[in-house]
């Protein structure tokens, strides 16, 4: 048999996959609070791009107050605000991969952010986004549960009046430790699958159950210190949303790219890193083409 019959018959060669089960490493305080450093270094690099991509986050804040207020579910204000750190991994997906894009040496740009829209797992990011949706969704259905299960169907007229029986009633303090320790556990849930999975996802266009399932280790793994990094990211989403949620501006792009650094701290590098595809040149349009270039027909490129 010839060499070139050989080669056609060979078996090929296998190469490492770059969405192969990552290494998850051990991470320390130090580890978080040089994640946060380094989140608000790219916020500076890129300010106007990071609140750009944020401004929803008051917007919808402050829609949010209104329609609560307008239609007497006071006490659903706080469930609804705190359930922005359930869905906000995925909300920053745009985020990461400005930070992906500086630290390979870019000086990325706000339609950088789209890029992501192309990754390969893009099908994968939004079914784990939809799934942080049902979960905020049961959640403020449980929130609404305990209210009603302790202050029964009577409507909150004014804000200072409900601070006033929540603080002061027995009934009041029942609502916090129970509102506060359920919701610790649906915060707990959505930390285990998806405090690197975004980001996995984005790297390594790994899939949903192999990126939640990888988070789900790096929780395992490092439990107080990924604890702590939960409780962190809810002081400074409660800091950022006592100036009518207009701190969130600030704080949700600083703690998206934080997220990007902490899961290169999370986890082992990856043997073949995914590089973004380039953009397709778009040919140029002379005025004499006009109308004829507006159908594909009439185009030089079609």
């Amino acid at each position: 048999m010839s060499s070139a019959q050989y080669s056609s018959h060979s078996f090929p060669i296998p190469t490492p996959s770059p969405a192969s089960t990552p290494i998850v490493r051990h991470i320390g305080f130090a580890d978080l609070t040089d994640a946060l450093r380094k989140g608000w270094d790219d916020f500076q690099a890129i300010p106007t791009h990071a609140v750009l991509l944020a401004l929803i986050y008051p917007v919808l804040g402050l829609v949010l107050a209104r329609l609560v207020l307008g239609y007497s579910v006071l006490p659903l204000l706080f469930p609804l605000a705190a359930g922005f750190a359930l869905f906000g991994p995925f909300a920053a997906l745009g985020l990461y991969e400005l930070s992906r894009r500086r630290e390979a040496g870019e000086q990325p740009t706000a339609w950088d952010a789209f890029d992501v829209l192309r990754s390969p797992s893009i099908g994968a990011m939004l079914a784990l986004g939809g799934i942080l949706m049902v979960l905020f969704a049961v959640w403020v259905a449980t929130a609404q549960a305990i209210y009603v299960a302790t202050f029964g169907y009577e409507p909150a007229a004014r804000i200072s009046d409900f601070i006033g029986v929540v603080f002061s009633t027995e009934r009041g303090w029942k609502l916090i430790m129970l509102g506060c320790g359920i919701g610790l556990l649906f915060a707990l849930v959505a930390l285990c699958i998806s405090v690197v999975a975004f980001p996995l996802m984005l790297d390594r266009h790994a899939s949903a159950p192999e990126a939640m399932l990888v988070s789900f280790k790096v929780v395992m793994q490092n439990p107080v210190t990924m604890i702590a990094w939960g409780l962190i990211v809810a002081a400074l989403l409660v800091l950022g949303s006592l100036p009518f949620f207009l701190g969130l501006a600030v704080v949700v792009p600083v703690l998206g790219h934080a997220t990007w650094h902490l899961y290169r701290k999370a986890l082992e590098p990856a043997v073949m890193p995914y590089h973004t595809p380039p953009r397709a040149r778009r040919p140029r349009r002379y005025a004499a083409e006009f109308p004829a270039s507006l159908f594909f027909w009439g185009r030089r490129d079609r």
